[in-house]
């Protein structure tokens, strides 16, 4: 039997439920849902995702017998509503939709009123008794055809629009005359013919299936791709087509439209929020053309319109309740979209909303505590990388500065940057090898969904027009980044590259500053601030701590770094870089004598020099992380990034050292290496040059009982780095050893500490059994050994990772989220081998892996106890970890 491909909606009735998004996509689901639970939905019908993907493996053919499904629901949708499909005395007109399976708002095609023809324009004048409105739909509808279905650009629209309101001399286009908007069909019609060579097709069949093919293509066009690799969205999954019956809202002051969300997407509040525009199509609330009303008195402020509250209050009232029987149904918050065809309510589409991070964190917490979700639910409901927008700066409250001009807080947040007025150029400046160019903040009159490599690029998006549904601020708050939309002060001019607030010019380049808790727009830079964990989401990190497993520790290397770790919720450093504690001002000349000394006996001396900034820097750290460990990695780099390189710069070193200058760039030339990450550093340091780690051994046993004395809590452990080889630990654990031993009884007290090793190189978890009988602990280096898994180097990878992951030879840069198969295989074979030598070896993750998410999961279910990440990703990996014990559960309970 062949698979149903057509699912009707209407009446009260749906062939489909909310469950099948994965058939029907998100929204063919939803109005199927909402059908279901008897809200008013106009009737239509969804095509399913499967025709999609038959579609692209099949080169452009339909399935057979799909035309006769689309003929059979057309039927079913004019019998519920009424009217027919070309019919010239009752019309009935159809939008036709995107519907993938996850919500990807505005980046894929839409097309609205199709079905006007040259006859059906005139049944519909007569049916509406409203000429102004029927040619104002018919030239919306030339307009957005000839750009979704033939491809031809909006300028040459745009420009005669614009044209026609100079000639009338007015600024809104709904000033413009029924003779006005007829005149402008004539003249779009002519403009496609034009530019196409083809007439304006006028039959309506012709027009559907011209949309619903053009829908289904745009799945694979590039603002839409670019929208899926940003968002981790798999590119087979194809699009649903949402076939529906037009309602209208700009059929006169009895009808409208809008946008709203049942709880305010910035903040979480418990407030219907939205907006809505009188005598208008959807299209013109989110494109930010006209700056929409506020849904309701609680939302208006001073100056604004009236609200749809005042302007319609038994409409209101209706939807109001609608909102919270879609909340109550759905138990999550949901993004609206109604219109008001005279008098009557109708909701085109429900979704869950998207929301800023602190909004999502505390629409979280308040449904677990009003019942409406479990607290394991709560914890899923708040994705781990949309954490990390709340981690992000804020206006300094006590920096001065002028306000510029204000708009909408569209999305929370600061953002500093020097100012660009396309896409293009954002996207050129952050690779700029100016490091100066790499902060931009993109102004626009709107943003539209062509601009969404360019937003993925700057660090906050200013408009001129559009209100909190618009494209910009939906796209921001998805981003985490700040936008300011509607400010309607600023005067753009794309040709000069500037803007005007008053009489003042700011100019391509020039830095201002967005201000999005409060919509601020101020020129020049302004003073940022480092957020707290509080409130709300100090409460989902305890809950999140109840369910997750692995330990979260932090990469720090100074005790500043170390508090703000401990902050988030850092359970011990991970990982402490000792190379960067050389490069102090005070300290450098002695590490570069060191290096250059030419034998032990000036190695030495040069070290003893450094052995008491060594501890001090230790006894900073230990401190700040008391009664936690820390995981002191020794000397790691290749001892030629501590030298200067010029001649000059040499000359000057060997004057400050009282060296023959020839002598120490013979010295400096010999430390140079083909591939110095595979060279002489790491533990073969150590093996080399000993005297290097017996210092450090030194400094930080002296820190540890130093603070031990004093009554601190320490517990340091000493990690050897780059062992290849079981023998390398074998030697180095017994130096260290040996010089804790010898430090602890000269200050007659016992320090907790163990001793590990990196696991970098391939080989070393090949051996780890071998390894393991010399370590206490492994730690996963994941940058080194991705690093020289794959035979990538890091450094220089990026040049041609783009390139792979556009080509589907890799999923995602494996510098970012760890490669399973490959480098993962390494790790789960490391952990099993090293524990059946050592059950109690103690394993965790210290590379820039351990702060991604789907990394997380993957460490988890590798068995390791810990992830250690930058400070600031702390939260996410708390919550990451959380994700990956209740995603394993939701498995194992089906």
């Amino acid at each position: 039997m062949t698979r149903k491909r057509v699912y009707f909606f209407g009446g009260g009735r749906a062939d489909g439920r909310g469950a099948m998004k994965n058939l029907l996509g998100g929204k063919g689901a939803n109005l199927a849902e909402m059908t279901n639970l008897g809200i008013p939905v106009p009737a239509g019908f969804t095509i399913s995702t499967e025709v999609c993907i038959h579609y692209y493996e099949r080169g452009g053919d339909f399935p057979d017998g799909l035309e006769a499904d689309v003929d059979a629901a057309v039927k079913m949708v004019e019998d519920v509503m009424g009217g027919g499909f070309g019919n010239s005395d009752d019309p009935l007109l159809f939008s036709v939709r995107s519907g993938a399976r996850v919500s990807m708002p505005g980046m894929m095609d839409t097309v609205l009123n199709l079905g006007l023809s040259e006859k059906t324009v005139a049944g519909l004048i007569a049916k509406t008794r409203n000429e102004r409105f029927v040619y104002d739909s018919y030239r919306r509808l030339i307009q957005m055809y000839a750009n979704v279905v033939m491809g031809i650009e909006m300028d040459g629209f745009h420009n005669l629009l614009e044209a026609k309101k100079s000639e009338r001399g007015v600024k809104d286009d709904m000033e413009l005359s029924a003779q006005d908007m007829k005149d402008l069909a004539g003249q779009f019609k002519v403009k496609v013919k034009e530019l196409s060579g083809k007439e304006f097709p006028d039959n309506p069949r012709e027009q559907l299936w011209g949309a619903i093919r053009a829908v289904v293509q745009s799945g694979n066009i590039p603002r839409a791709v670019s929208y899926r690799r940003l968002n981790d969205i798999a590119d087979d999954w194809g699009t649903a087509v949402n076939v529906q019956a037009m309602v209208f809202g700009n059929m006169g002051e009895d009808s409208a439209t809008g946008v709203a969300f049942t709880r305010d997407p910035a903040t979480g509040e418990r407030v219907f929020y939205g907006e809505f525009l009188p005598d208008a199509q959807g299209e013109d609330v989110v494109s930010g053309v006209r700056t929409p009303h506020p849904i309701n008195l609680a939302q208006k402020k001073d100056g604004d319109e009236e609200s749809l509250e005042e302007f319609m209050p038994e409409i209101y009232r209706d939807l109001d309740t609608i909102r919270e029987k879609l909340e109550l149904h759905y138990t999550d918050t949901q993004d609206i979209e109604f219109t008001i065809q005279r008098g009557k309510l109708w909701m085109l589409q429900t979704r869950t909303g998207k929301r800023t991070a602190e909004a999502a964190v505390r629409i979280a917490v308040e449904m677990e505590a009003d019942g409406l979700i479990s607290r394991k639910t709560a914890v899923m409901r708040v994705d781990p990388h949309q954490i990390e927008q709340l981690l992000h700066k804020r206006i300094d409250p006590d920096a001065s500065y002028e306000v510029l001009t204000t708009g909408l807080p569209a999305s929370p947040g600061a953002a500093v940057g020097r100012v660009v007025f396309t896409a293009e150029d954002a996207v050129s400046w952050a690779a700029d090898d100016d490091p100066e160019k790499h902060r931009t903040v993109l102004v626009r009159e709107e943003t539209s969904p062509e601009d969404i490599e360019g937003m993925n690029a700057s660090q906050g998006f200013l408009t001129a027009r559009g209100g909190m549904t618009s494209h910009a601020a939906v796209v921001a708050r998805g981003m985490g980044k700040c936008c300011v939309a509607g400010a309607g002060d600023l005067k753009i001019d794309y040709a000069t590259k500037t803007f005007k607030v008053g009489g003042l010019v700011v100019k391509e380049g020039d830095w201002i500053t967005l201000n999005g808790a409060t919509g601020e727009v101020i020129l020049g830079k302004v003073a940022t601030v480092d957020p707290e964990l509080s409130g709300y989401f100090a409460t989902l990190m305890e809950w999140a701590d109840e369910f997750r497993q692995l330990g979260v520790r932090t990469n720090a290397d100074t005790p500043e770094d170390a508090a703000i770790a401990r902050g988030f919720g850092a359970e011990g450093i991970g990982l402490c870089r000792t190379e960067h504690m050389f490069f102090g001002e005070d300290r450098i000349k002695y590490i570069r004598a060191m290096i250059m000394a030419a034998d032990e006996a000036e190695r030495r001396e040069a070290l003893d020099k450094l052995l008491p900034f060594q501890r001090s820097d230790f006894e900073g750290i230990l401190e700040a992380m008391k009664g936690r460990t820390v995981t002191i990695r020794l000397l790691d780099p290749p001892l030629h990034e501590f030298i200067p390189h010029s001649e000059e710069e040499i000359e000057e070193l060997a004057k400050d050292l009282g060296k023959d200058p020839e002598r120490m760039k013979e010295k400096a030339a010999s430390l140079r290496e083909s591939n110095p990450m595979l060279g002489h550093r790491g533990c073969r340091l150590g093996i080399t040059f000993p005297e290097v780690y017996e210092m450090q051994a030194r400094a930080i046993f002296e820190a540890a009982c130093s603070l031990t004395k004093k009554g601190v809590d320490v517990k340091p452990d000493i990690m050897i780095p780059l062992v290849g080889e079981p023998k390398e630990l074998s030697i180095l654990r017994e130096l260290v050893e040996r010089i804790g031993v010898e430090v602890m009884k000269k200050n007659g007290v016992e320090v907790d500490y163990h001793i590990g090793t990196m696991i970098e190189i391939p080989r070393a978890a090949l051996v780890a059994d071998e390894v393991a009988e010399h370590a206490d602990f492994f730690s996963f280096g994941t940058n080194d050994l991705t690093q020289m898994t794959y035979g990538y180097s890091r450094d220089d990878a990026g040049s041609f990772l783009k390139g792979y992951i556009e080509k589907g030879i890799l999923v995602c840069d494996p510098f970012q989220s760890i490669d399973v198969k490959g480098v993962g295989a390494l790790v789960k074979m490391a952990v099993e081998k090293g524990r059946s030598v050592n059950p109690e070896l103690h394993v965790g993750i210290c590379g820039e892996h351990g702060g991604d998410p789907e990394s997380i999961n993957f460490c988890h279910h590798a068995g390791l106890d810990y992830v250690s990440c930058s400070p600031y990703r702390v939260p996410v990996a708390r919550l990451a970890a959380a994700h990956a014990v209740l995603r394993a559960r939701m498995r194992t309970e089906g």
